[in-house]
């Protein structure tokens, strides 16, 4: 695939004509099977755009589709999901990636005016990828961390500055904690990884965070870097630092276990995904499609559930006005929802795969797009 780094643009996002072309020759698969047949017929160019954690997933989706869809050429360009949104809305992309669901009052008809889609169409939520967000951290020395929602909501918010504040030594008594000062990294763009971030520390540690959540980083202080690999350059390069970022893009950074009843959690795929299902979908705020599967998360759930979760969306017209965007974009989220698309990203970018509830539900909502 060819990950391009283009803006938010409309027109230049409309440009896109460039891809990888592949070599085998198999049908896109039917949502949710993973299977296919030799022959494709599909041909096209597909545009997407938006969340930056997504991008190690979208581009292993995107080379397969290929590979079994010789015709299209997919472009996906990670410049975050407030980018994504609104190049959706303004009609440069046929589809987005965000790590939020759009709101009712930006999935209505006339909201989307000058999308891509059909002008009675509302736009649907599919979540496709699921992903533990990390507490990340370069501290020399200091191999396994604990932290509980109320100690990461007071460093974020600058309430503790120290490596060595009581409140982080409480937790980690065997750590060799220095007099350092901390550097909380967070994201510069609108970020649905924020927002989920900002929900876990506002439904969990509610009195050392009074804010609201929100994809704009919402008090002033700390560092500030764009996109997912910003924060983990930063991250990276810095000295007592510490961010959040998707799991998958760690790498070699100390990750902090994160407490959740009386235990400390390491995140994995099962403790994300296991969050989703515990979880109700979001009916508040006005009218939403059928076919839209928002989820709200419930960060409180009991049990082996990993509280600091990114659940990220393929956000899609429920009609498009051009019937082959809507083939191909059929297509496409069909095989990134279907049993093989997810265990490719499991495989490559560590997301967690959808559970077969889940998946069922996503694939009746993909066969409705039209």
């Amino acid at each position: 695939m060819k990950i391009s780094r283009f803006g938010a643009s409309v027109a230049v996002l409309a440009a896109l004509s460039l891809g990888l072309s592949a070599c085998a020759a198999n049908e896109a698969p039917d949502p949710g099977t993973g299977g296919g047949t030799t022959g494709s017929s599909l041909s096209g160019q597909l545009a997407g755009a938006g969340s930056s954690a997504m991008a190690s997933a979208q581009e292993t989706w995107a080379a397969e589709f290929q590979t079994k869809n010789p015709g299209v050429t997919v472009n996906y360009s990670p410049d975050g999901s407030g980018a994504g949104r609104e190049a959706f809305a303004g009609g440069g992309v046929d589809f987005a990636g965000s790590d939020r669901a759009m709101k009712p009052e930006e999935v209505a008809p006339d909201a989307l005016a000058s999308s891509r889609c059909a002008p009675d169409s509302m736009a649907i939520n599919l979540p496709v990828y699921i992903s533990p967000i990390a507490v990340i951290y370069n501290l020399e020395g200091v191999e396994e961390l604990n932290l509980d929602a109320a100690t990461v909501a007071q460093i974020f918010s600058g309430k503790i500055t120290k490596w060595n504040d009581p409140k982080i030594k409480a937790q980690n008594a065997d750590a060799q904690l220095p007099d350092l000062n901390i550097t909380a990294v967070h994201r510069a763009d609108d970020s649905g990884t924020t927002e989920n971030f900002t929900e876990y520390l506002s439904q969990l540690a509610s009195k050392d965070w009074p804010h609201e959540p929100d994809g704009v980083w919402p008090i002033e202080g700390g560092e500030a870097a764009p996109q997912t690999s910003g924060v983990v350059d930063a991250v990276t390069n810095g000295t007592g630092t510490i961010g959040y970022a998707d799991a998958s893009r760690a790498g070699d950074l100390g990750v902090a276990n994160i407490k959740v009843g009386d235990k400390y959690l390491k995140y994995s795929p099962e403790a994300a995904a296991a969050i989703v299902d515990a979880s109700p979908l979001d009916t508040e705020g006005g009218e939403r499609s059928q076919y839209d599967l928002a989820y709200k998360l419930d960060r409180k759930a009991s049990g082996d559930v990993y509280p600091i979760v990114l659940v990220a969306y393929a956000i899609a017209c429920e009609k498009y006005k051009d019937a082959k965007a809507a083939e191909l974009v059929k297509s496409y989220l069909g095989y990134l929802a279907s049993t093989e698309g997810q265990a490719a990203a499991s495989e490559k970018a560590g997301a967690a795969p959808l559970s077969a509830e889940l998946s069922g539900k996503v694939a009746e909502s993909i066969a409705a797009i039209s």
